[in-house]
């Protein structure tokens, strides 16, 4: 028991220094190089305006959102796997990012393009609809079918069908009137603001702080129905406010920055290996720091490796948890 507890305190440790690490080197790296003088500067009055300009209305807003909408995903992902006590699902792979990124390309092309007028309020709520439409189809399912396979191969194919939508309505759209919209289908942290930043703090810090009080109750879910109900825990509010914080979670990730791949399955399945621990109240705020840190450093690679061209962050996010769900599969079959 001491050993695993020294265990946690040194991956949250390594956990924090990583997230200090990404919020530096994202802020420094980049077309315009920064150094750590400079980064100083441009938070007193003696920085130099361009560089403070270039920190904070692009590389700091773009920071914050990566490591917000990081640990966003990967705590949806750990409700999800709670709710369907399946280790690989997520809101990428059960189709729910696909939904909400449907109905936000319904709302650029048929309200914002028509008429100019957009709110960040209005982009999460129809990205939180779609995530809600898409996870409820996904319960109905797993009412009349238990194969793992199936459950995810019908997630699969909700994703699809919202993903042709989206397609279909891109095609058609006026890309004169809607900025970058093929680009954010993709999943992309360009364009980033610090009004959006702070936006989804606000958004992802309310639902983070309701996931952290549920921990005691998800602790008992994971146990089984019969044994929190036998503790006291109302089983069927538990699972109505994980549906709701999971899409809202997976919602504002895709009104800010389109569908993120992958970082809901592989990041609580690699902090459940590392930590040793299944119990909530460690794995949630693991999950939030790893996704965070997991996202930085994916945007990272996106927007530097190839530049000036950026390549889309999923493209990262796939190529690196890709293999980590692979790997989970096969040790499922096993």
């Amino acid at each position: 028991m001491r050993e695993n507890t020294g265990r946690i305190r040194f991956i949250f440790f390594m956990l924090v220094l990583l997230v200090i690490a990404g919020f530096i080197v994202n802020i420094c790296v980049g077309s315009v190089h920064i150094s750590l003088t400079e980064l100083r500067g441009a938070f007193s009055d003696t920085g130099d305006e361009k560089i403070r300009n270039i920190i904070m209305n692009i590389r700091l807003p773009r920071t914050i959102m990566t490591f917000t909408l990081g640990g966003a995903l990967a705590v949806a992902g750990f409700l999800l796997q709670t709710y369907f006590a399946n280790p690989i699902a997520g809101p990428y792979i059960l189709g729910i990012s696909s939904g909400a990124k449907m109905t936000v390309a319904m709302v650029l092309i048929f309200i914002v393009g028509s008429t100019g007028n957009s709110s960040t309020l209005l982009l999460v709520l129809a990205a939180f609809a779609g995530a809600l439409i898409s996870t409820f189809f996904i319960i109905i399912i797993s009412s009349r079918i238990t194969n793992m396979a199936a459950l995810l191969a019908a997630g699969i194919m909700i994703g699809y069908i919202a993903s042709a939508i989206t397609d279909f309505l891109i095609t058609f759209a006026d890309d004169a009137d809607i900025v970058n919209l093929h680009g954010w289908s993709q999943g992309s942290f360009s364009g980033s603001d610090m009004n959006g930043a702070l936006w989804s703090v606000g958004i992802v810090s309310i639902a983070f702080f309701i996931v952290m009080l549920l921990s005691k109750d998800l602790d008992a879910l994971r146990l089984g129905e019969t044994y929190a109900e036998s503790v006291g825990v109302n089983i069927r509010v538990c699972r109505v406010l994980i549906i709701v914080l999971s899409s809202l979670l997976s919602a504002t990730v895709t009104a800010f920055a389109g569908p993120v791949s992958f970082i809901g399955i592989a990041v609580p399945f690699l902090m459940r290996e590392a930590l040793k621990s299944s119990k909530p109240i460690i794995l949630i705020p693991a999950s939030f720091l790893s996704g965070a840190v997991f996202c930085m450093f994916s945007d990272l690679i996106a927007r530097t490796v190839f530049a000036p061209v950026e390549v889309n962050i999923s493209a990262v996010t796939s190529l690196f948890g890709a293999p980590i769900v692979i790997f989970m599969i096969a040790g499922r079959r096993r």
